[in-house]
């Protein structure tokens, strides 16, 4: 499957935006310039082509909830508000050449708390071949999206990406999840939207291949290299021996071995540096075969430091080209933009920007044979300007 085309109408501050995403999508932007609110789009499309659009839904795939009249653009050149929210996606299977569009038109809760299917349509090739509309007499739910339940035979090729889609969720991990000393209140399979049961996910991923350990597809090696104090790491059960009797946790733990400590002063991820907790989860989202195929990370730099992050990037990509996957992150850390390989398609660079009437613009940034002749790296590019994607301060 091949995502070509996102594109957001009357959504927040993504009043007519677009973009082509690729495998690795890779968001910068000033503070409040749009980034999440992408990420929150990509999640509305989610629901309206997957299920039916409600708190429910928005808050299973990690959207924000705001008042209705806060979903709509409300800008100020604005004449006249337009009162749907209009959505499009373009893809391409890997059973075929053809080319798939589905388009969504909603409108926010008024009475009740579902959002109204205006219409949804579904294109093969450039030709309408499905579609519903409230103004039809046949419309029998406006509240329920049709794409993935109706059984129109014409349906059946290209209607796989809304299976994949279904499983799409915003993840913003936090550190006190990651322990496992509180709950996730996203919690979804295999690992929840905020770090939640990491280390069950991490125990399917560790196993042995011929005397070797192994994380999933990489050496155990691998891994500890990025987590550089870290001589072991396995998942066991909860022992006095490893963490305090006080300490809520889960039924999983993880362990961890300091290289520069004796082999029997073993600890939990409840005292391990929070950063080796994000490198887990990251990987493990972009290696676990349950996890989902469709997904984005807010802050992806979170809690890393930047040579790690610089590093961590890179693993990333690698494994989310080699499964198969589409991930759309956001990011802060210069670093982060030097562990792109941005010659290679499948990763690519956005700059989010506010125009002159307060609209988001997604530009893809490219790298020209001038800036590569320059020498310089991408982060100081960026921090310089030369990029875009900074706010604008005196």
């Amino acid at each position: 499957m091949n995502i070509r085309k996102i594109t957001f109408g009357n959504f927040k501050s993504l009043y007519n935006a677009a973009f082509e995403p690729g495998k690795v999508n890779v968001f910068i932007g000033a503070n409040g310039s749009g980034k999440t609110t992408i990420l929150e789009a990509i999640g509305l499309l989610s629901a309206a082509m997957t299920d039916r659009v409600d708190s429910s839904s928005l808050q299973r795939k990690g959207v924000r909830l705001s008042i209705p009249s806060l979903y709509k653009s409300s800008f100020k050149d604005l004449k006249r508000q337009r009162s749907m929210i209009d959505l499009s996606l373009e893809w391409e299977d890997d059973c075929c050449t053809d080319k798939f569009r589905y388009d969504v038109h909603l409108t926010t809760p008024t009475d009740t708390d579902y959002w109204k299917y205006h219409s949804e349509a579904f294109l093969q090739n450039g030709e309408k071949i499905w579609g519903r509309s409230n103004a039809s007499q046949q419309q029998s739910n406006s509240y329920i999206g049709f794409f993935l339940i109706d059984n129109d035979p014409e349906l059946t090729t290209g209607r796989k990406i809304a299976e994949d889609f279904s499983s799409y969720g915003i993840f913003q991990p936090n550190t006190l999840t990651l322990r496992g000393t509180i709950p996730d209140p996203n919690q979804v399979s295999p690992v929840g939207l905020n770090g939640g049961r990491l280390a069950e996910a991490i125990r399917t991923l560790i196993h042995e291949n011929d005397g070797d350990l192994f994380f999933g597809n990489l050496y155990m090696d691998d891994i500890l290299d990025m987590i550089d104090w870290a001589s072991d790491i396995s998942v066991d059960t909860p022992k006095k021996t490893t963490i305090n009797a006080n300490i809520p946790t889960t039924r999983q733990v993880i362990e961890f071995t300091d290289r520069y400590m004796k082999d029997t002063a073993r600890f939990t991820g409840y005292d391990a540096s929070e950063g080796a907790l994000y490198v887990l989860f990251m990987l493990t989202l972009a290696m676990h075969p349950m996890g989902p195929s469709i997904f984005s990370v807010d802050s992806f730099d979170h809690a890393l430091n930047p040579r790690l992050a610089k590093k961590m990037i890179q693993v990333f990509c690698e494994q989310i080209i080699q499964n198969n996957k589409h991930v759309f992150l956001t990011t802060h850390n210069p670093l982060v933009l030097d562990g792109l390989d941005l010659q290679n398609d499948d990763i690519r660079l956005f700059a989010v920007d506010r125009d002159s009437n307060g609209y988001a613009q997604i530009r893809r940034i490219s790298v020209s044979q001038e800036l590569i002749d320059e020498g310089l790296p991408l982060s100081r590019l960026w921090i310089s300007g030369r990029l875009g994607g900074v706010p604008s301060l005196l």
